[in-house]
């Protein structure tokens, strides 16, 4: 598994294409994600080896220049996040769910892995921008105190940035609810 994972989303398709291109080309790092989102964003992330990641995104940023909407590395990623990130996550129970909204996709990744890093939960998905006018949404479950520890550990890590949109915790939520969340 990946020890670290770069972003870099930027407010221009075409130089994120660009970006993108010359990250993957600095460093040994994979392209886990390329693609436009909303509204009218790219969205970039790269994994690997620290190092590499970090000259990747070094890289992004300066061909990114003043386009650049948000970034970050995060080192050690919990190795739930990459499945969340893709919708790939199978949870066997869902108890109380906790959801984290950021305004962006990059702030969204780094309170996933605060989140899942801080008490016992599972990830259950990251949606990014698309659809959500370049907002970021997590969603997670667990027991009830267990999510409220995550929720207030993702929310608190984004709180100084203010990147934060909000966040709910939902003690026991209805089954119509859990299969939505499951959608």
């Amino acid at each position: 598994m990946f020890k670290s994972m770069g972003i870099v989303e930027l407010n221009s398709v075409a130089r994120g294409i660009m970006t993108a291109d010359d990250m993957v080309k600095e460093a040994n790092v994979e392209l886990v994600l390329a693609r436009p989102v909303c509204p009218g964003r790219y969205l970039i992330m790269v994994a690997g080896d620290t190092a590499a990641v970090k000259r990747s995104v070094e890289k992004g940023l300066r061909i990114a220049d003043e386009f650049i909407a948000d970034h970050f590395v995060l080192t050690h990623i919990h190795p739930d996040v990459f499945p969340a990130i893709s919708s790939s996550v199978l949870v066997p129970e869902i108890r109380a769910i906790g959801v984290i909204e950021t305004y962006s996709s990059a702030s969204a990744v780094m309170a996933a892995d605060k989140a899942v890093k801080a008490a016992n939960v599972d990830l259950i998905d990251i949606r990014l921008a698309t659809g959500l006018a370049g907002k970021a949404v997590v969603t997670l479950t667990g027991r009830i105190g267990s999510v409220q520890a995550a929720v207030e550990a993702g929310s608190q890590c984004l709180a100084e940035s203010g990147l934060l949109l909000g966040n709910a915790v939902l003690s026991s939520p209805s089954e119509e609810i859990k299969k939505q969340i499951l959608m």
